[in-house]
C-alpha cells in the first residue's frame, strides 16, 4: 500500500515536471524557429522570448465564447488538447532519464494518443458554430486521416525489423528501440530504407503540428485561421501552449526512433562523473536533437515552400509519402531475408 502510494506521488511529480518542460522548453522552441525563420528570410524576427509574451497576454485577455457556440464543448476542448499532448511527452523518454509512464504503454499507444489533441481542435472548431472554423475543422480531419499511414508505417517498419532481429525483445518498446538503434541493426538495404523513414517522418511531422505546407486548417489568408477564429484569451493560449507542446513531442518521438543515442553510453568508460552529472549530459544533448530535428522539420520547410492547397497535401501523404513509406518497408524486408 506504502509503495503504490510512493508510486503514485513519483508519477504525479513527474507529470508536473515533465508538463513544465514541455511548455517551457516548447515555446522556447518556438521563439528559436522564428529567428532563425526570420534570418533565412533576411529578417531581423522577433525576440527568441516573444513566444513567453504572447502567452501571457493571451492569458490576461477575456474568453470570449460566441452567441451560437456549444459552450462546454468550445471551452473544454483548449484543455483536452493541452492534457493530451502533455500526455503522450509523459511517454517518451527524455535522454538517459526514463519515461514517467514508461511500463504502461509503448510506441502504438502513442500513435493512438496523438489523434487526440487533433480531434479536440477538430471538436472545438466545429462548437465554435463559424463557418470558417467549420471549414478548418474538416481540412483538420482531412490532414489526420492522410498522415496516419505512413506515420503508422514508419513505426511497423522499424519495429518489425527489431522483432526479426531479437524475437524476446518488446519491438514497439521506446526502451528497445533505444537498446537497439535501427541504424546499428540495419544492412545496406536497410540503411536507405530507414533514411526514407526518417525523410517521411520529418515531413509527417510537419503536419502534426500543422506548420507550412501543411496548414490548411488554419491558413490565415484563406480562412482567417480556420479552427481559432473564434477562440481568444486563456482558450487560445492552452491551444497556443499545446501546439509549442506537440512540437516538443513530434520531435522527441523522432530522436527516440532515429537517435536514441546517449553520450554517457559512450563516454562513460573514459570518464567518471555521478549518475546525475551525465544524466544533465544526455538531457543537454537531447535537447541539441530536438533542435536539429526541429529546424529541418518545421523551419527549414515552412521557410522554403509556400502553402498547399487541399488537394496537394492529400496526394503528397497519401501518394508520395505512403509509397516512399511502402517502399523502404519493402528495403527492410529484402534487408531482412539477405
Amino acid at each position: 500500500m506504502v509503495d503504490n502510494l510512493i508510486h503514485l506521488i513519483e508519477i504525479i511529480i513527474g507529470t508536473i515536471l515533465v508538463g513544465a518542460f514541455g511548455i517551457l522548453f516548447g515555446l522556447l522552441t518556438k521563439g528559436i524557429d522564428r529567428k532563425l525563420a526570420a534570418h533565412m528570410q533576411w529578417r531581423i524576427g522577433p525576440p527568441i522570448i516573444q513566444p513567453f509574451r504572447d502567452v501571457k497576454k493571451l492569458f490576461c485577455k477575456e474568453n470570449i465564447v460566441p452567441r451560437n457556440a456549444v459552450t462546454w464543448l468550445y471551452n473544454s476542448a483548449p484543455i483536452i488538447c493541452l492534457a493530451s499532448t502533455i500526455a503522450v511527452l509523459l511517454y517518451i523518454p527524455l535522454g538517459s532519464i526514463p519515461p514517467v509512464l514508461g511500463g504502461y504503454g509503448d510506441v502504438i499507444l502513442i500513435l493512438y494518443l496523438l489523434t487526440i489533441p487533433s480531434l479536440a481542435m477538430v471538436a472545438g472548431g466545429f462548437a465554435s458554430g463559424s463557418p470558417f472554423a467549420t471549414v478548418g475543422a474538416q481540412r483538420e480531419m482531412v490532414l489526420m486521416m492522410s498522415y496516419e499511414f505512413p506515420l503508422a508505417t514508419t513505426v511497423i517498419a522499424l519495429g518489425w525489423k527489431i522483432s526479426t532481429l531479437h524475437p524476446g525483445s518488446v519491438a514497439f518498446s521506446l526502451s528497445t528501440f533505444a537498446r537497439y538503434p535501427v541504424w546499428n541493426i540495419m544492412g545496406p538495404f536497410g540503411i536507405i530504407g530507414a533514411a526514407i523513414l526518417l525523410v517521411v517522418m520529418l515531413l509527417v511531422t510537419t503536419g502534426e503540428i500543422t506548420k507550412v505546407p501543411f496548414d490548411i486548417a488554419e491558413a490565415e489568408t484563406e480562412i482567417a485561421e480556420g479552427l481559432f477564429v473564434e477562440y481568444s484569451g486563456k482558450n487560445l493560449g492552452l491551444f497556443y501552449l499545446a501546439d509549442a507542446v506537440k512540437t516538443v513531442v513530434m520531435a522527441s518521438l523522432i530522436v527516440a526512433l532515429f537517435f536514441p543515442y546517449n553520450l554517457s553510453t559512450y563516454l562513460a568508460s573514459h570518464i567518471s562523473l555521478p549518475t546525475i552529472a551525465w544524466q544533465t549530459v544526455d538531457f543537454l544533448f537531447y535537447l541539441f536533437k530536438i533542435e536539429i530535428v526541429i529546424f529541418f522539420a518545421m523551419t527549414f520547410i515552412r521557410v522554403s515552400v509556400a502553402r498547399f492547397k487541399v488537394d496537394q497535401v492529400v496526394r503528397v501523404y497519401w501518394g508520395y509519402l505512403t509509397l516512399a513509406a511502402l517502399i523502404a518497408l519493402l528495403l527492410i524486408a529484402l534487408d531482412v531475408l539477405l
